[in-house]
C-alpha cells in the first residue's frame, strides 16, 4: 500500500494503471476512520482492480463557527486500519497541495439539491463538498467511487454533479452502518459523553417510526415529521435542526404519489450533530 501527497503523483500512478487496463475504485474520506469507512473500502475491493482511499479534511466544507481545527486527524491509525484490505494506496494531501492556489476561486453548486435540509444551517458546505469530491474525481479518474449513505444529501449532490458533467465514473452508495442500538456510525460519535452516547439512537428510532408509518399508509407528512421532532425533544436533544420526508432522488417535498421516500433528520447533542436517515418503502 503505497502513501501519496502530492497530486500529479497520484494522477501518474492512476493513469499508469489504467494503461494496463486495470479497473480503478475510490473511496473519499476526511480520515479519522471507523467501520463506516471501512465498509466502503470493503465494498469496492472486490469489484476493482487497484483501490485509491482519500484521506483529506476538505477546510471549503467547515463554516467559521464549526470543527475544522477540532477534527480529528488520525493518519497513522487510519493507514493502519487500511492495510490488508485491498488499499493499492492513500493519497493524504495537504491543504497547501490541495488547494495551491488558496481557496479556489471555481464554485460548484446543485442548488435544488443544496438549498435545503443540512444547506440550510450549513451554507456553503456542500459546495464545499462538490469542489474537493471533483477535484478528486479529476485526479484518481476512477471507474467507481464510494460513498456512504448516511450522508445522504451529500450522496445526492455528488450524483447529480457528476452525471450533469458527464464525469465517467459511477457512484455507489454503501448502506450505513450501525452500532448495536442503531446508532450510525460517525466520526463526530467522539463529541458524545456517556449520557448523549445513550440518547443518541433515539435519532434513529424516530426516523425509523416515520418510515414505518409511511409504509403503514399514512401521507400527513408535515404532522408526521412534527411527530419526529417532538420525539427527539423528549429524549433529550440539545436542538433539533430538521426532521424532514423527501422524495429519495430529487429531495423535494413529496406530492402523496411517490413510492420511495426518505426521512432524514439532524439533531445536536453538546458539541455533535448527528445525521441520518431512514428510507420508506410504500405500498398501495
Amino acid at each position: 500500500m503505497r502513501r501519496v501527497s502530492e497530486r500529479q503523483a497520484v494522477r501518474e500512478l492512476s493513469r499508469h494503471w489504467r494503461c494496463r487496463g486495470e479497473r480503478i475504485g475510490l473511496v473519499p474520506t476526511m480520515g479519522n476512520l471507523h467501520a463506516g469507512h471501512l465498509a466502503l473500502v470493503d465494498q469496492l475491493a472486490g469489484e476493482v482492480d487497484r483501490l485509491v482511499v482519500s484521506i483529506f479534511v476538505n477546510p471549503l466544507q467547515f463554516g467559521p463557527e464549526e470543527d475544522y481545527d477540532a477534527y480529528p486527524r488520525t493518519l497513522e491509525a487510519d493507514l493502519e486500519a487500511l492495510q490488508g484490505r485491498g488499499v493499492d494506496a492513500v493519497f493524504a494531501p495537504s491543504a497547501g497541495e490541495m488547494y495551491p492556489h488558496g481557496a479556489p476561486l471555481t464554485q460548484v453548486d446543485v442548488p435544488a439539491l443544496t438549498g435545503t435540509l443540512c444547506g440550510l444551517d450549513r451554507p456553503g458546505h456542500f459546495a464545499g463538498v462538490a469542489v474537493v469530491v471533483l477535484k478528486l474525481l479529476h485526479l484518481v479518474e476512477p471507474d467507481v467511487a464510494a460513498f456512504g449513505a448516511k450522508d445522504y444529501q451529500q450522496l445526492q449532490v455528488v450524483r447529480r454533479a457528476a452525471a450533469d458533467l458527464d464525469l465517467p465514473v459511477a457512484i455507489r452508495a454503501v448502506p450505513i452502518v450501525r452500532e448495536a442500538d442503531g446508532l450510525a456510525l460517525s466520526s463526530r460519535n467522539a463529541y458524545l459523553d456517556a449520557e448523549q452516547r445513550r440518547r443518541a439512537p433515539a435519532l434513529y428510532a424516530a426516523l425509523t417510526e416515520l418510515a414505518e408509518a409511511l409504509a403503514q399508509g399514512r401521507r400527513d407528512f408535515a404532522a408526521l415529521e412534527a411527530q419526529g421532532r417532538e420525539r427527539l425533544a423528549a429524549a433529550g436533544f440539545d436542538a433539533v435542526d430538521y426532521v424532514a420526508i423527501r422524495r429519495c432522488d430529487d429531495l423535494a417535498e413529496p406530492a402523496g404519489e411517490e413510492r420511495r421516500l426518505v426521512c432524514l433528520g439532524a439533531a445536536r447533542l453538546g458539541a455533535a450533530r448527528l445525521i441520518d436517515n431512514v428510507e420508506a418503502r410504500l405500498i398501495g
